[in-house]
């Protein structure tokens, strides 16, 4: 690291701090200033806010090894996350079902749907712990990347390193909450957009396109990170439609059976899709003013979101060159420092260092703003002092942010590599909250004590089963989280009361869900019932463009980035096409009301 670079970082560092300063002295008086900004955000600051908390170190690092390692089929392996595909839901339907609920928190949301009686009061304390796990687990997973990538340029020991990031971005969260984070997130995802364009440029300039027959060295991850070389063409390599069939030890194995590991990995993001929002994603989303912000919100979350893969695949390609000119990586996870530190030029390194830095603070701030949510609202005052005052809250929610920084980070000191605390967290701790997350929206027979059934035992049974077997597949520890769900879910449901059908009325009049819903439509007036099937039939039909049109509108920035000129037309073809399908079953009805069914 040059002078010059360490300066461009320090100067980073301190407009951060200013920026926490800044709306410290301008901090949330109320609960729900702290943690939805008041609900008077504009949509799009909550969209680049949305875009700088996926874009994190990890998740790039991540990324970038996939496609390291297995070209455009890396890109298509994460359809388990990296594409963030629900975002196509939450554009389409998702994110205003979410907002129309008109809470604080997923937790806050099952007393809507289950009532405030015993079993809604189960489903939220289980919802609220579940969802504190997971953030613990996110926590870890930023720190243990970002500390590796800073350790890499900073000469520190990557644990340091991640406690340095760590305490900068809880600095500005417990200044005031979502208010500062969105802010701060809109300048950091203009820094992130910047560097995505630095980087693109760098390799176009430094990489010559190459013949789809020239033979190429890429890694073969092995077990701990490291293997060896696998020779490859171009062609095969950067293919639209990837071959597949690779050769992997370790933790990267379970992507031997690429089409069996892509179609699993898509269907799972389907079922994400139709659950629902995340902690923070959601409150993004509770926070939105109406249901045309909510969709304008997620048009450009994922528009910027789309920068992420030309990137992605220009770091690859700086990748193949390092190693081409008789250097070696051995670990497809450290591509991203490596070409890094090797090709960015004085005070480029330190601009550029700056921005993956946003991307990590973003998400960090994002997470745990979110999930201090969950103890406040939901734990603190929800069970422990229901009288609690607004002042009280706002001290519970800065605690709740140190501790949930302070523990994330100490577990990731325990923790491996990244795919082993991804696997971990994605296909065990989250998914085993997937078929409750599914059953709450279109079932009306699911009861509060069906939710706290299912979500308890799914995430219990993931995380015993990876404590019990550590190199158990993805799909198998997948499989047995939902399955333990499903099964608790169904029967503790069917065995315990129904909830009261009041209670059912009053929630699908307000989000207004398709499912098995029959019953409670029926009992609108005419109008309003045709309104609500228009409604939900356009929306299924505009899921069917929105999926094809993020898809191919990542794979249309990478295929141009590495100069596949006949599969950049190809994507592009499909990408107007969706947009064309998305634009008259689903942009032109947008409104601007409260509620869209009436519009």
């Amino acid at each position: 690291m040059h002078a010059a670079d360490i300066l461009i970082l320090c100067l980073y560092a301190i407009s951060i701090i200013l920026g926490g300063l800044y709306f410290q002295r301008r901090s949330a008086r109320d609960i729900d200033g702290f943690f939805l900004g008041g609900r008077k955000l504009p949509w799009w600051a909550l969209g680049a806010s949305g875009m700088a908390g996926n874009i994190d170190i990890s998740g790039t690092m991540i990324c970038t090894a996939l496609v390291f390692a297995l070209g455009t089929g890396g890109f298509f392996v994460e359809l388990r996350g990296g594409i963030v595909l629900v975002m196509a839901f939450l554009m389409v339907f998702m994110g205003k079902w979410n907002r129309r609920g008109q809470v604080m928190t997923l937790a806050e949301w099952m007393s809507l749907r289950f009532g405030r009686g015993r079993a809604g009061d189960a489903a939220r304390f289980v919802s609220a712990v579940t969802s504190l796990i997971l953030t613990l687990a996110l926590i870890s997973f930023f720190a243990l990347a970002t500390g590796k990538f800073a350790a890499g340029f900073l000469n520190l020991d990557w644990r340091i390193a991640a406690v340095a990031m760590v305490t900068l971005a809880g600095f500005y969260t417990v200044a005031s909450g979502l208010r500062a984070v969105v802010w701060i997130d809109v300048f950091q995802a203009g820094l992130i957009l910047l560097i995505c364009l630095i980087v693109v440029g760098l390799a176009l300039h430094t990489v010559p396109g190459m013949a789809v027959d020239q033979i190429i060295q890429v890694p073969v991850p092995g077990v701990g990170g490291e293997g060896g070389m696998r020779a490859t063409t171009f062609g095969e390599w950067s293919a639209l439609i990837p071959a597949g069939g690779f050769d992997f030890t370790g933790n990267y194995a379970t992507f031997n059976l690429f089409g069996v590991a892509v179609g699993f990995y898509f269907f799972k993001a389907m079922l994400e899709g139709f659950g629902g929002a995340s902690s923070y994603m959601a409150q993004r989303y509770f926070a939105s003013g109406s249901d045309r912000e909510a969709g304008l919100t997620s048009l450009l979350w994922i528009g910027l979101l789309a920068f992420r893969w030309p990137m992605t695949g220009a770091i690859a390609l700086l990748g193949i060159r390092h190693i081409a000119q008789g250097n070696t990586i051995p670990d497809p996870e450290l591509v991203l420092p490596t070409v890094l530190h090797a090709y960015l030029p004085v005070g480029i390194k330190g601009l550029v260092l700056a921005g993956f830095f946003a991307a990590a603070l973003s998400t960090a701030a994002a997470t745990v703003n979110a999930g201090a949510a969950y103890w406040v609202k939901d734990i603190y005052q929800g069970l422990m002092r229901p009288a609690a005052g607004e002042r009280a809250m706002i001290v519970q929610s800065r605690l709740a942010t140190v501790a949930l920084l302070a523990v994330g980070t100490g577990l990731s000191f325990l923790v491996r590599n990244m795919n082993e605390i991804w696997d971990l967290t994605m296909m065990g701790i989250a998914s085993g909250l997937l078929v409750p997350q599914i059953l709450r929206w279109y079932w009306p027979r699911y009861n509060g004590w069906g939710f706290a059934a299912g979500a308890a035992v799914g995430m219990a049974t993931a995380i015993g089963v990876k404590l019990a077997a550590p190199d158990i597949t993805g799909y198998a520890l997948f499989a047995a989280g939902n399955g333990a769900a499903l099964a608790a879910s169904v029967g503790v449901s069917l065995a315990t009361r129904p909830t009261d059908p009041e209670t059912l009325r009053h929630f699908y009049q307000l989000t207004r869900p398709f499912g098995l819903w029959k019953r409670f439509r029926d009992e609108l007036s005419a109008e309003r019932r045709a309104n609500v099937n228009r409604e939900n039939l356009r929306d299924l039909t505009a899921l069917c463009f929105a999926i094809p049109m993020q898809i191919s509108l990542f794979l249309t920035g990478m295929m141009l980035v590495f100069r596949r000129w006949d599969s950049a037309a190809i994507a592009g073809l499909c990408l107007a096409c969706s947009c064309l399908g998305l634009w008259f079953f689903w942009f032109r009805h947008l409104s601007a009301a409260a509620d869209e069914t009436d519009s």
